[in-house]
């Protein structure tokens, strides 16, 4: 299968839950990496209508967590995000945010991933680091 019906694939199996609600889809597939986007707009808004860090971890972690699992290639476990911390570093009010997931360690059981969170015009908005755990399925 080849990237694109990876992509494919991955945004229809994910239409519903917390993805579908913040519309988040994935975009690019590499050889060691994955790009999801979310729109920037009045579900994910803080008070004075900036994007809500809240919803840039949700962002992060979704693109982390399906990383790890695609790049584990293994269908009979399960990931789990276990640990995440990041710095936000410019407000967004509108458009789209792009998080790139890369792999700083893909160990047996652990993982952990570097997300950049950019915007429309590939500015840092938010340096975010999860780290995942790898399970067998139950």
């Amino acid at each position: 299968m080849n990237n694109a019906d990876k992509l494919a694939l991955l945004n229809q199996s994910t239409n519903n839950y917390l993805l579908k609600t913040l519309d988040i889809s994935f975009t690019e597939l590499g050889d060691d990496y994955l790009v999801a986007k979310m729109p920037v707009n009045e579900r994910v808004y803080q008070p004075d209508r900036v994007l809500h860090g809240g919803a840039t971890f949700a962002l992060a972690e979704t693109v982390g967590s399906v990383a790890s699992y695609i790049f584990s290639k293994n269908e009979e476990q399960i990931v789990r995000g276990i640990e995440m911390s990041g710095n936000h570093l410019r407000s967004v009010s509108s458009g789209f945010v792009y998080a790139r997931a890369e792999s700083i360690h893909k160990g047996r059981t652990t993982q952990i991933w570097q997300i950049r969170v950019t915007d429309d015009d590939d500015k840092l908005v938010s340096l975010i680091k999860l780290t995942t755990i790898t399970l067998p399925k139950k």
